[in-house]
């Protein structure tokens, strides 16, 4: 199974759709966004944009916390779990997290196969024992190039996948 995997949009609604259009492409099953939002017409751009399961956690300035959640209510294939979610996928335990140090820990107890979180904007991945741990940089490229990540299920491997820039 292909989970795409966001983080940080941070209102870049044109990076946002220039990543989904991205996303479609790779036949991903299912979406996590790790926090980030910044104003709630994101989500809905989100659930508007990605037909499969959706399933998110807040980040340090998504400010409008009500709102985010009546979004996601009137989407069925949006779940939007607080700080933390814990999700069982195809067979793996995953944890989503917005904040590295936290996920850091969490990847590290041994109780995971796959971690990942956002907020410092910088795409890596790191292995601890069986678990991966991974960040798939910023939607928003204020920091650097804007890119998401892909996680495929089976093999258990994460890539970054630039967002393409838009031709003028």
């Amino acid at each position: 199974m292909k989970i795409a995997v966001l983080s940080d949009i941070h209102d870049n609604i044109w990076n946002l759709e220039r990543a989904l259009t991205d996303v479609s492409g790779t036949g991903a099953e299912q979406l996590f966004f790790l926090g980030d939002f910044c104003a709630p017409f994101t989500l809905a751009q989100i659930a508007e944009g990605f037909s499969g399961p959706i399933d998110a956690v807040f980040g340090n300035n998504d400010g409008d916390p009500y709102l985010l959640t009546t979004i996601a209510a009137q989407h069925r294939h949006v779940t939007l779990h607080g700080q933390l979610a814990e999700l069982e996928v195809a067979g793996l335990k995953i944890a989503l997290n917005h904040y590295p140090d936290i996920s850091r820990s969490l990847a590290q107890s041994g109780q995971y196969d796959a971690v990942f979180s956002g907020h410092d904007h910088k795409a890596y991945t790191e292995t601890f024992d069986s678990c991966l741990w991974a960040n798939p940089g910023e939607v928003m490229g204020r920091f650097g190039s804007p890119s998401w990540g892909l996680f495929e299920t089976d093999s258990r491997s994460f890539s970054h996948r630039a967002i393409p820039h838009n031709a003028a």
